[in-house]
């Protein structure tokens, strides 16, 4: 089938229709979940990545190799969930395989789409994209400015990722882009790591002073996403967090709590700053609506709460 042909084929097609879906990303923890809820929703799942289990085996960053890669198939949506993350990011230079990703990896990725006829394209996001620090009693929306320029060199290169991959995915002719920003995830494949570094009083966090954060579960993540394959609309951002923000120490908190382990310890904000993103995360408070989500999108979180969400986790880790 000639491109053209696919291109033709993607345009019949409509979003709430099963589709071809070419997920990167797909093994990640996220991946795992979007694929677990575009597969419930009736639609044949394809992983692209670096690992064997996955149907089409590429390196984003590798933008000859991920073009030979999808060449000569046909997807009718692509969905951008890859992240170079393994373990939650400490330092600032934990995150800059990830802002890659961001930039350099969404443009060969969004080459490879247009490859396959695809006509939608939706990008993970994340609501740190309107900037990093505290903004108080004020609730983001989506008509507040994503992307600002950040205030050191460090988080201008974090900003300047997630800003670029909005502007190529909304920005590519032929292309009906649409951006999911989540909040801070957690759940299953998340939590875990969480768990072990709470069992080995690893994680010494300031108290929250009031600073609050955007919390979104995995699975409601995943099914965000395969409500905006057949629900979103092109050009559109939606934020995708639950209904009850809560800072980080008050999560971790929340989970030594469920799960019967140790508080973490309490150190003075002051003391977190080698741990350079952490302390950047420690010190920032964000409240985040997604009425927009909510009402465009149908999607609403089965866990409003992330004490509803850790309850649920831990009731399914001890059946």
């Amino acid at each position: 089938m000639t491109t053209n042909q696919n291109q033709k084929r993607g345009e019949s097609q409509e979003p709430g229709d099963s589709q071809s879906i070419l997920l990167a990303g797909a093994s990640g923890v996220l991946g795992r979940h979007i694929a677990r809820a575009l597969t419930d929703a009736g639609h044949k799942v394809t992983g692209l990545g670096r690992s064997a289990g996955n149907g089409v085996r590429a390196d984003l960053m590798d933008r000859d190799a991920l073009l030979r890669a999808v060449d000569g198939q046909h997807f009718d949506t692509v969905v951008h969930a890859a992240t170079a993350l393994r373990k939650p990011p400490m330092r600032h230079r934990d995150m800059h395989a990830t802002d890659a990703l961001r930039t350099e990896g969404t443009a060969h990725l969004i080459e490879a789409a247009r490859l396959t006829g695809a006509r939608r394209f939706v990008a993970e996001s994340m609501v740190f994209g309107y900037g990093y620090g505290d903004f108080g009693d004020h609730v983001i929306t989506e008509e507040d400015e994503y992307g600002p320029r950040g205030t050191t060199p460090e988080l201008e290169r974090h900003l300047a990722g997630m800003r670029t991959k909005e502007q190529l995915t909304f920005g590519t002719p032929g292309l009906e882009g649409i951006a999911l920003r989540f909040g801070a995830f957690y759940g299953p494949g998340g939590t875990e790591t969480i768990l072990e570094l709470l069992r080995k009083r690893q994680l010494p966090t300031p108290a929250d002073r009031g600073r609050v954060l955007p919390w979104v579960e995995l699975s409601d993540a995943g099914r965000a996403v395969a409500a905006a394959v057949a629900h979103g609309q092109p050009g559109q951002a939606y934020n995708i967090v639950d209904r009850t923000p809560i800072g980080f120490r008050g999560h971790l908190l929340c989970v030594a709590e469920e799960f019967g382990l140790p508080k973490p310890m309490a150190v003075p904000l002051w003391a977190t700053r080698p741990l350079s993103y952490a302390h950047t995360m420690f010190s920032s408070s964000m409240r985040v609506s997604a009425a927009k989500a909510e009402r465009e999108l149908g999607w609403t979180p089965a866990y409003p709460a992330s004490r509803d969400g850790l309850a649920a986790l831990r009731a399914a880790t001890t059946r």
